[in-house]
Formats: C-alpha cells, sequence, structure tokens
C-alpha cells in the first residue's frame, strides 16, 4: 500500500486502580480531594490521570505510562500526575506521534467515598487546562460499587478512561 488515510479518528482505552490507605492524600484529575484515606503509589498517585495517560497513548500506539514513566526509575517518585499528563500531551503534539490532536475525553471513577460530585466541573476545567482543549470536550463521572468488591469495602479505586484523538497530517506515506 503507498499511502494511507490516517486523519479518521483514533480510540484509546487506559485502566487504572490504586490501593487507599489513611492518612495519604487524595487528588483525582489533578484536584485536591478531603479525605481521610489516599492513594498509594509511586507518584502523587492520581489513578484518574494515570488512566487517561494510558487512554492518550493508546490512542497514539505509544504504549503506556508505564513504559514511559517507569515506578522503577527515581525521577517519578512523587512526582505530580499533572506533569506526567503535560509530557504525554507534548507527545501527542511532536513529531513522533505525527502531531495528534485531542477530540474528547471521557472518564469513569469508581470510589464509594469521598462522594465527587461537588469537585467533577473543577476536574474537567483542570483537565482541560493542561490538554489544551476545551472543557465540553472533556467529561468526568464517578459512581460507586454499591459497596461490592475492593472498591465498595473502601481499599482502592478504579478509573477508566477513553480517549479519541485525530492526526493533523492528512496522509502518511
Amino acid at each position: 500500500m503507498d499511502s494511507i488515510l490516517i486523519n479518521s479518528p483514533r480510540v484509546g482505552n487506559g485502566y487504572d486502580v490504586h490501593a487507599l490507605k489513611e492518612r495519604l492524600p487524595m487528588r483525582l484529575c489533578g484536584v485536591d480531594i478531603p479525605s481521610d484515606k489516599g492513594f498509594v503509589a509511586h507518584s502523587v498517585g492520581d489513578v484518574a490521570i494515570h488512566a487517561l495517560c494510558d487512554a492518550l497513548l493508546g490512542a497514539a500506539a505509544l504504549g503506556d505510562i508505564g513504559l514511559h514513566f517507569p515506578d522503577s526509575d527515581p525521577r517519578y517518585k512523587g512526582i505530580d500526575s499533572t506533569k506526567l499528563l503535560s509530557e504525554v500531551v507534548a507527545m501527542l503534539s511532536g513529531e513522533e506521534a505525527n502531531k495528534y490532536s485531542i477530540c474528547n475525553v471521557d472518564i469513569t471513577i469508581a470510589l464509594q467515598e469521598p462522594k465527587l460530585r461537588p469537585y467533577i466541573d473543577t476536574m474537567r476545567e483542570t483537565l482541560a487546562g493542561i490538554m489544551n482543549i476545551g472543557k465540553d470536550q472533556v467529561s468526568v463521572k464517578a459512581t460507586t460499587t454499591e459497596r461490592l468488591g475492593f472498591v465498595g469495602r473502601g481499599e482502592g479505586c478504579e478509573v477508566w478512561a477513553s480517549a479519541v484523538i485525530v492526526p493533523n497530517n492528512e496522509y502518511q506515506y
């Protein structure tokens, strides 16, 4: 095949899970959430941003967050996850990834408590700012698991993220 049309949308999915522990900070989508428990992680542990990074990287076929920011690398110990997302956005707009634009992202957070509704709009604004897209291109939803499983018992949080990106160039030879 001499050339292929590559300006069609590309979809990526991400998933991440972190355990909860008392007296640790809780940050989701770059927003500090008041809580008695926070995430156990090598970085700040923003499980939502980690899943989002995987969705964006997956859509561009650039691997995953562990490939680019391994937890074995001391540079990433305690790093703010918004910095990781900023780096992923830079990768998407760079030559290596054929300069992709982010069309939209959708995140679902499963967490028994605390209730996240009061923070959703701030989360959307924060993520939109980091990704240089409109707030209307960012969806963040929260759910519980009706007290079922490790999430329902308050032992952890899991997040699913999807991203749609589109290449900025029309053809690849």
